[in-house]
Protein backbone atom coordinates (compact mmCIF):
# COMPACT_ATOMS: atom_id res chain seq x y z
CA UNK A 1 0.00 0.00 0.00
CA UNK A 2 1.53 3.26 -0.72
CA UNK A 3 1.54 6.52 1.69
CA UNK A 4 -0.73 8.88 0.46
CA UNK A 5 -1.83 12.28 1.95
CA UNK A 6 -5.46 11.49 2.59
CA UNK A 7 -8.19 11.81 4.94
CA UNK A 8 -7.69 10.96 8.56
CA UNK A 9 -9.69 7.91 9.63
CA UNK A 10 -9.78 8.89 13.04
CA UNK A 11 -11.39 12.63 11.74
CA UNK A 12 -14.51 10.96 10.60
CA UNK A 13 -14.85 8.32 13.95
CA UNK A 14 -16.30 4.66 13.35
CA UNK A 15 -20.03 6.00 12.00
CA UNK A 16 -18.56 8.85 10.07
CA UNK A 17 -16.26 6.09 8.13
CA UNK A 18 -19.03 3.54 8.38
CA UNK A 19 -21.58 6.48 6.17
CA UNK A 20 -18.44 7.27 3.87
CA UNK A 21 -17.95 3.35 2.79
CA UNK A 22 -21.63 2.38 2.48
CA UNK A 23 -23.01 5.45 0.59
CA UNK A 24 -22.59 3.75 -2.34
CA UNK A 25 -24.35 0.62 -1.78
CA UNK A 26 -28.13 0.60 -2.90
CA UNK A 27 -30.24 -2.36 -1.56
CA UNK A 28 -30.80 -4.64 -4.64
CA UNK A 29 -33.50 -7.61 -3.28
CA UNK A 30 -37.07 -7.01 -1.66
CA UNK A 31 -35.84 -9.14 1.17
CA UNK A 32 -33.44 -6.61 2.44
CA UNK A 33 -35.66 -4.63 4.52
CA UNK A 34 -32.92 -2.59 6.20
CA UNK A 35 -29.17 -2.57 5.28
CA UNK A 36 -26.17 -0.14 6.78
CA UNK A 37 -27.06 2.17 10.18
CA UNK A 38 -29.16 0.35 12.49
CA UNK A 39 -28.13 -1.57 15.87
CA UNK A 40 -28.56 -4.78 13.07
CA UNK A 41 -29.67 -5.33 9.46
CA UNK A 42 -33.48 -6.87 8.35
CA UNK A 43 -34.07 -9.78 6.36
CA UNK A 44 -37.08 -10.95 5.31
CA UNK A 45 -37.68 -14.62 4.62
CA UNK A 46 -40.89 -15.94 5.11
CA UNK A 47 -43.28 -15.18 8.09
CA UNK A 48 -40.82 -13.38 10.49
CA UNK A 49 -38.49 -10.69 9.57
CA UNK A 50 -34.62 -12.25 9.83
CA UNK A 51 -31.83 -9.75 12.07
CA UNK A 52 -28.11 -10.19 11.14
CA UNK A 53 -26.02 -8.13 13.88
CA UNK A 54 -21.84 -8.34 13.96
CA UNK A 55 -19.32 -7.14 16.52
CA UNK A 56 -15.04 -7.32 15.82
CA UNK A 57 -13.05 -7.33 19.29
CA UNK A 58 -8.96 -6.53 19.39
CA UNK A 59 -7.00 -7.46 21.38
CA UNK A 60 -5.28 -4.36 22.48
CA UNK A 61 -8.42 -2.15 21.66
CA UNK A 62 -11.69 -3.53 23.04
CA UNK A 63 -9.76 -5.39 25.80
CA UNK A 64 -6.77 -5.92 27.84
CA UNK A 65 -5.80 -9.69 28.63
CA UNK A 66 -3.69 -8.35 31.86
CA UNK A 67 -7.12 -8.03 33.80
CA UNK A 68 -9.58 -9.86 31.31
CA UNK A 69 -10.67 -13.28 32.22
CA UNK A 70 -10.65 -15.28 28.80
CA UNK A 71 -13.98 -17.03 30.16
CA UNK A 72 -15.46 -13.29 30.81
CA UNK A 73 -14.38 -12.26 27.19
CA UNK A 74 -15.96 -14.41 25.86
CA UNK A 75 -19.50 -14.24 27.59
CA UNK A 76 -18.94 -10.41 26.96
CA UNK A 77 -17.96 -11.03 23.32
CA UNK A 78 -21.58 -13.36 23.13
CA UNK A 79 -23.75 -10.55 24.84
CA UNK A 80 -22.99 -7.39 23.28
CA UNK A 81 -24.24 -8.86 19.59
CA UNK A 82 -27.42 -10.35 21.59
CA UNK A 83 -27.99 -7.02 22.90
CA UNK A 84 -27.88 -5.48 19.51
CA UNK A 85 -30.83 -8.28 18.53
CA UNK A 86 -33.08 -6.92 21.63
CA UNK A 87 -32.48 -3.67 20.39
CA UNK A 88 -34.25 -4.19 17.36
CA UNK A 89 -37.00 -5.43 19.37
CA UNK A 90 -36.57 -9.30 17.98
CA UNK A 91 -34.98 -12.42 19.65
CA UNK A 92 -31.16 -13.57 19.40
CA UNK A 93 -31.06 -17.40 17.61
CA UNK A 94 -27.71 -18.34 16.59
CA UNK A 95 -24.24 -17.01 16.47
CA UNK A 96 -20.93 -17.99 14.36
CA UNK A 97 -17.69 -17.19 16.05
CA UNK A 98 -14.51 -16.08 14.01
CA UNK A 99 -10.89 -16.19 15.65
CA UNK A 100 -7.52 -15.24 14.86
CA UNK A 101 -5.49 -16.42 17.35
CA UNK A 102 -1.69 -15.42 18.15
CA UNK A 103 0.98 -18.17 18.41
CA UNK A 104 1.20 -17.00 22.47
CA UNK A 105 -2.11 -18.77 23.01
CA UNK A 106 -2.43 -22.45 23.68
CA UNK A 107 -5.71 -24.97 23.30
CA UNK A 108 -6.86 -24.69 26.67
CA UNK A 109 -6.59 -20.51 26.93
CA UNK A 110 -9.52 -20.86 23.76
CA UNK A 111 -11.00 -23.66 25.45
CA UNK A 112 -11.51 -20.71 28.16
CA UNK A 113 -12.70 -18.26 25.95
CA UNK A 114 -15.16 -20.55 24.73
CA UNK A 115 -16.74 -21.58 28.19
CA UNK A 116 -17.53 -18.19 28.21
CA UNK A 117 -19.23 -18.13 24.89
CA UNK A 118 -20.45 -21.61 25.75
CA UNK A 119 -22.71 -20.08 29.42
CA UNK A 120 -24.11 -17.08 27.68
CA UNK A 121 -25.65 -19.34 24.46
CA UNK A 122 -27.20 -21.75 27.09
CA UNK A 123 -28.16 -18.52 29.57
CA UNK A 124 -29.71 -16.74 26.29
CA UNK A 125 -31.18 -20.40 24.23
CA UNK A 126 -28.98 -19.22 21.48
CA UNK A 127 -27.28 -21.41 19.07
CA UNK A 128 -23.39 -21.34 17.89
CA UNK A 129 -23.94 -22.65 14.37
CA UNK A 130 -19.98 -22.26 12.53
CA UNK A 131 -17.68 -19.38 12.25
CA UNK A 132 -14.02 -19.71 11.12
CA UNK A 133 -10.28 -19.66 12.61
CA UNK A 134 -7.15 -18.22 11.55
CA UNK A 135 -3.40 -17.27 12.72
CA UNK A 136 -3.43 -13.51 13.91
CA UNK A 137 0.39 -11.50 14.47
CA UNK A 138 -1.65 -8.93 16.49
CA UNK A 139 -3.11 -10.86 19.75
CA UNK A 140 -6.19 -12.33 20.03
CA UNK A 141 -9.41 -11.29 17.25
CA UNK A 142 -12.79 -12.07 17.88
CA UNK A 143 -15.94 -11.48 15.08
CA UNK A 144 -19.04 -12.68 16.08
CA UNK A 145 -22.40 -12.85 14.36
CA UNK A 146 -25.67 -13.23 15.52
CA UNK A 147 -28.65 -13.68 13.48
CA UNK A 148 -32.31 -13.39 15.46
CA UNK A 149 -35.94 -13.00 14.08
CA UNK A 150 -38.84 -10.52 14.86
CA UNK A 151 -42.54 -10.21 13.62
CA UNK A 152 -42.99 -8.25 11.25
CA UNK A 153 -44.76 -5.64 13.26
CA UNK A 154 -42.67 -5.73 15.86
CA UNK A 155 -39.12 -4.36 14.56
CA UNK A 156 -37.96 -1.36 16.16
CA UNK A 157 -35.54 1.28 14.38
CA UNK A 158 -33.70 4.14 15.37
CA UNK A 159 -35.56 6.43 13.09
CA UNK A 160 -38.83 6.16 14.63
CA UNK A 161 -38.53 8.63 17.38
CA UNK A 162 -41.56 11.67 17.52
CA UNK A 163 -42.41 15.16 18.88
CA UNK A 164 -43.84 14.52 22.47
CA UNK A 165 -42.25 11.20 22.68
CA UNK A 166 -40.82 10.25 26.31
CA UNK A 167 -37.06 9.16 26.52
CA UNK A 168 -36.26 6.13 28.54
CA UNK A 169 -33.38 3.65 29.67
CA UNK A 170 -33.12 0.14 31.50
CA UNK A 171 -30.94 -0.13 34.63
CA UNK A 172 -28.03 2.60 35.36
CA UNK A 173 -25.28 4.10 33.32
CA UNK A 174 -21.60 4.62 34.07
CA UNK A 175 -21.02 1.61 36.16
CA UNK A 176 -19.40 -0.59 33.17
CA UNK A 177 -17.24 2.28 32.60
CA UNK A 178 -15.91 2.79 36.44
CA UNK A 179 -15.34 -0.82 36.40
CA UNK A 180 -13.09 -0.16 33.52
CA UNK A 181 -11.22 2.40 35.53
CA UNK A 182 -11.07 0.63 39.08
CA UNK A 183 -9.04 -2.12 36.87
CA UNK A 184 -7.07 -0.08 34.75
CA UNK A 185 -5.70 1.37 38.21
CA UNK A 186 -5.16 -1.49 39.85
CA UNK A 187 -3.21 -2.90 36.51
CA UNK A 188 -0.97 0.12 36.78
CA UNK A 189 -0.48 -0.32 41.03
CA UNK A 190 0.10 -3.58 40.01
CA UNK A 191 2.86 -3.22 37.50
CA UNK A 192 5.14 -1.14 40.10
CA UNK A 193 4.99 -3.69 42.59
CA UNK A 194 6.88 -7.08 43.14
CA UNK A 195 4.81 -10.22 43.34
CA UNK A 196 2.35 -10.68 45.58
CA UNK A 197 -0.04 -7.91 44.87
CA UNK A 198 -3.24 -8.37 45.47
CA UNK A 199 -5.67 -6.13 44.39
CA UNK A 200 -8.87 -4.77 46.81
CA UNK A 201 -11.71 -4.78 45.19
CA UNK A 202 -14.06 -4.80 48.11
CA UNK A 203 -17.04 -3.52 48.02
CA UNK A 204 -16.80 -2.63 44.30
CA UNK A 205 -18.19 -6.31 42.88
CA UNK A 206 -21.16 -4.55 40.95
CA UNK A 207 -19.54 -1.94 38.87
CA UNK A 208 -16.43 -4.75 38.28
CA UNK A 209 -19.34 -7.23 36.90
CA UNK A 210 -20.89 -4.16 34.75
CA UNK A 211 -17.51 -3.80 32.98
CA UNK A 212 -16.54 -7.82 32.73
CA UNK A 213 -19.78 -9.86 32.44
CA UNK A 214 -22.57 -7.24 30.99
CA UNK A 215 -25.76 -8.76 30.75
CA UNK A 216 -28.06 -7.95 27.41
CA UNK A 217 -31.90 -6.66 28.61
CA UNK A 218 -34.04 -9.59 27.03
CA UNK A 219 -35.96 -8.47 30.64
CA UNK A 220 -37.24 -5.48 29.39
CA UNK A 221 -38.06 -6.55 26.10
CA UNK A 222 -40.50 -8.86 27.94
CA UNK A 223 -41.68 -6.29 30.61
CA UNK A 224 -42.68 -4.08 27.26
CA UNK A 225 -44.38 -6.26 25.26
CA UNK A 226 -46.34 -7.84 28.43
CA UNK A 227 -46.86 -4.29 29.36
CA UNK A 228 -48.70 -3.70 25.44
CA UNK A 229 -45.83 -1.18 24.97
CA UNK A 230 -43.94 -0.86 21.32
CA UNK A 231 -41.04 1.58 20.97
CA UNK A 232 -40.92 4.58 18.44
CA UNK A 233 -37.38 3.95 18.41
CA UNK A 234 -34.47 1.70 20.43
CA UNK A 235 -30.97 1.18 20.29
CA UNK A 236 -28.63 -0.09 23.19
CA UNK A 237 -25.88 2.11 25.06
CA UNK A 238 -22.83 0.92 23.44
CA UNK A 239 -20.82 4.14 22.79
CA UNK A 240 -22.50 6.38 25.23
CA UNK A 241 -25.74 7.97 26.38
CA UNK A 242 -24.78 10.94 24.37
CA UNK A 243 -23.48 9.02 21.28
CA UNK A 244 -26.99 7.35 21.13
CA UNK A 245 -28.74 9.83 22.14
CA UNK A 246 -27.35 11.63 18.82
CA UNK A 247 -28.10 8.56 16.70
CA UNK A 248 -31.63 8.36 17.51
CA UNK A 249 -32.14 12.10 17.21
CA UNK A 250 -30.37 12.61 14.19
CA UNK A 251 -31.74 9.36 12.27
CA UNK A 252 -35.66 10.34 13.36
CA UNK A 253 -35.02 13.89 12.44
CA UNK A 254 -35.83 15.49 15.54
CA UNK A 255 -34.19 17.22 18.69
CA UNK A 256 -34.58 16.08 22.34
CA UNK A 257 -34.00 17.08 26.17
CA UNK A 258 -32.45 15.03 28.95
CA UNK A 259 -32.47 15.85 32.63
CA UNK A 260 -29.20 15.60 34.35
CA UNK A 261 -31.36 14.44 37.95
CA UNK A 262 -33.00 11.79 36.11
CA UNK A 263 -30.33 10.15 34.63
CA UNK A 264 -29.63 6.37 36.73
CA UNK A 265 -26.69 6.48 38.42
CA UNK A 266 -25.57 3.60 41.21
CA UNK A 267 -24.42 4.08 44.46
CA UNK A 268 -21.00 2.02 43.45
CA UNK A 269 -20.43 4.45 40.67
CA UNK A 270 -21.11 7.97 42.03
CA UNK A 271 -18.65 6.71 45.04
CA UNK A 272 -16.22 5.07 42.52
CA UNK A 273 -16.41 8.59 40.57
CA UNK A 274 -15.67 10.36 43.40
CA UNK A 275 -12.86 8.31 44.63
CA UNK A 276 -10.74 8.84 41.20
CA UNK A 277 -11.99 12.91 41.02
CA UNK A 278 -13.68 12.32 37.75
CA UNK A 279 -17.19 13.73 36.87
CA UNK A 280 -20.31 11.59 37.81
CA UNK A 281 -22.26 12.88 34.81
CA UNK A 282 -19.79 12.76 32.28
CA UNK A 283 -18.77 9.48 33.29
CA UNK A 284 -22.96 8.16 32.90
CA UNK A 285 -23.24 9.92 29.56
CA UNK A 286 -20.08 9.13 27.76
CA UNK A 287 -18.87 5.86 29.20
CA UNK A 288 -20.45 3.47 27.32
CA UNK A 289 -20.32 -0.67 27.67
CA UNK A 290 -23.45 0.05 29.63
CA UNK A 291 -25.78 -2.04 27.67
CA UNK A 292 -28.62 -1.12 28.64
CA UNK A 293 -31.42 -0.16 26.50
CA UNK A 294 -32.56 3.51 25.38
CA UNK A 295 -35.91 4.18 23.89
CA UNK A 296 -38.83 6.34 23.15
CA UNK A 297 -42.31 5.83 23.78
CA UNK A 298 -45.16 7.57 23.28
CA UNK A 299 -46.39 10.19 25.82
CA UNK A 300 -49.81 8.15 25.93
CA UNK A 301 -47.84 5.26 27.55
CA UNK A 302 -46.48 7.47 30.09
CA UNK A 303 -48.54 5.72 33.21
CA UNK A 304 -47.74 2.34 32.19
CA UNK A 305 -44.00 2.74 31.55
CA UNK A 306 -43.76 4.07 35.11
CA UNK A 307 -45.33 1.05 36.36
CA UNK A 308 -42.11 -0.91 34.76
CA UNK A 309 -39.22 -1.85 37.07
CA UNK A 310 -36.07 -1.33 35.84
CA UNK A 311 -36.89 1.54 33.64
CA UNK A 312 -36.29 5.55 33.81
CA UNK A 313 -37.95 8.64 32.04
CA UNK A 314 -35.09 10.81 31.19
CA UNK A 315 -35.93 13.00 28.76
CA UNK A 316 -38.15 13.75 25.99
CA UNK A 317 -38.51 14.36 22.39
CA UNK A 318 -38.68 18.17 20.55
CA UNK A 319 -38.82 19.71 17.48
CA UNK A 320 -35.07 19.57 15.06
CA UNK A 321 -34.67 22.93 15.50
CA UNK A 322 -34.37 23.08 19.20
CA UNK A 323 -31.75 20.80 18.82
CA UNK A 324 -30.30 18.28 21.28
CA UNK A 325 -29.55 19.34 24.99
CA UNK A 326 -28.80 17.88 28.52
CA UNK A 327 -31.07 20.13 31.33
CA UNK A 328 -28.75 20.70 34.39
CA UNK A 329 -29.70 20.48 37.88
CA UNK A 330 -30.47 24.42 37.90
CA UNK A 331 -31.65 24.57 34.30
CA UNK A 332 -29.06 25.66 32.23
CA UNK A 333 -29.13 23.89 28.51
CA UNK A 334 -25.44 22.08 27.13
CA UNK A 335 -25.53 20.69 23.71
CA UNK A 336 -25.06 16.84 23.53
CA UNK A 337 -21.85 15.74 22.26
CA UNK A 338 -21.20 12.22 21.00
CA UNK A 339 -17.92 12.06 23.93
CA UNK A 340 -18.26 8.14 24.13
CA UNK A 341 -16.40 5.21 22.42
CA UNK A 342 -14.40 6.15 19.58
CA UNK A 343 -12.21 3.09 18.09
CA UNK A 344 -10.08 5.19 15.32
CA UNK A 345 -9.17 8.00 18.35
CA UNK A 346 -8.74 5.61 21.08
CA UNK A 347 -6.14 3.55 19.02
CA UNK A 348 -4.41 6.23 18.22
CA UNK A 349 -4.11 7.79 21.64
Amino acid sequence: MTQEKGTEISSLGEFGLIDRLTKDFPLKHESTRKGVGDDAAVLRFGEKEALVTTDLLLEGIHFDLRYVPLKHLGYKAAIVNFSDIYAMNGNPRQITVSLGISSRFTVEHIEELYAGIRLACEIYGVDLVGGDTSASVTGLVISITCLGDAEKDEVVYRHGAKETDLICVSGDLGAAYMGLQLLERENSVAAHHKEGFQPDFSGKEYILERQLKPEARRDIIRELKESGIKPTSMMDVSDGLSSELIHICKASNVGCRVYEDKIPIDYQTALMAEELNMNLVTAAMNGGEDYELLFTVPLADHDRIEKLKGVRMIGYITKPELGMAMVSRDGAEFPLRAQGWNAFQNSES
